[in-house]
């Protein structure tokens, strides 16, 4: 993908790699085609950038444009949209349509993250349970809505976008949730548009260039899984 020049613009990404926060970020930015610098955080000694950059958070990813930040990833990626407004728009133009993008991202950043994928994640026993019935219920409004659009292979539409990069970091991911979780996902039978939606993405250069080895990420969710469940 060719990538905008605006002479002295300077773009910076502060990340962890397997953050899904993260990831949504850099396939904004690849999508709008914008060059970008790349530092890896390392969350457990955090760096004086980081702290300069996101003092009240303290967390990634941040997006440092021309040495000014802008944090947490929804926000970050309505900037992008702003700053960047000639090439592959993100949301969509209609002001319903753009409310309805930003309630699903929310739902995203809320519902499915602390209900479900953190409910597999972080938790056992029937606390796990909870977290993996929440996991088959969301997917199941997500397939609706995204069956909703007949055929079109996005949640926008034709147009791959808001609601479609801040869901689709979640598929890396889904194979450790499993593995942890000792179960599948029923993709096939229950959620044959997801499984579809989840292919198309994965042929984006700008989704497969950043989302990471499904099994890099199992190898580090079995580390930080140690620091909720002591005994694994």
């Amino acid at each position: 993908m060719s990538k905008l020049s605006k002479g002295d613009e300077q773009v910076k990404v502060i990340n962890l790699w397997v953050s899904l926060f993260g990831m949504r970020v850099m396939i904004g930015l690849e999508e709008k085609g914008v060059a970008y610098e790349y530092q890896e955080e390392n969350l457990a000694s955090k760096s004086d950038l980081l702290l300069q950059m996101n003092p009240v958070h303290k967390q990634v990813p941040v997006l440092i444009h021309n040495g000014r930040p802008v944090c947490e990833s929804l926000i970050i990626l309505e900037y992008i949209e702003e700053a960047w407004p000639s090439s592959n728009p993100l949301m969509p133009s209609n002001p319903y349509d753009r409310a309805l993008a930003r309630f699903w991202a929310d739902f995203l950043n809320k519902k499915f993250f602390e209900d479900a994928f953190y409910g597999i994640l972080k938790c056992t026993g029937e606390a796990q349970e909870e977290g993996k019935r929440y996991m088959l219920q969301y997917l199941g409004l997500l397939e609706g809505e995204l069956s909703a659009g007949g055929s079109k292979p996005y949640f926008g539409g034709e147009q791959f976008g808001f609601v479609d990069i801040v869901f689709i970091p979640y598929a890396c991911w889904f194979h450790a949730l499993e593995t942890l979780g000792k179960w599948k996902i029923p993709w096939e039978s229950e959620f044959p548009r997801l499984q579809q939606w989840m292919k198309t993405c994965m042929e984006r250069e700008s989704v497969n260039k950043i989302l990471p080895d499904p099994q890099k990420v199992l190898e580090y969710a079995v580390q930080f899984r140690k620091r909720f469940v002591s005994f694994e």
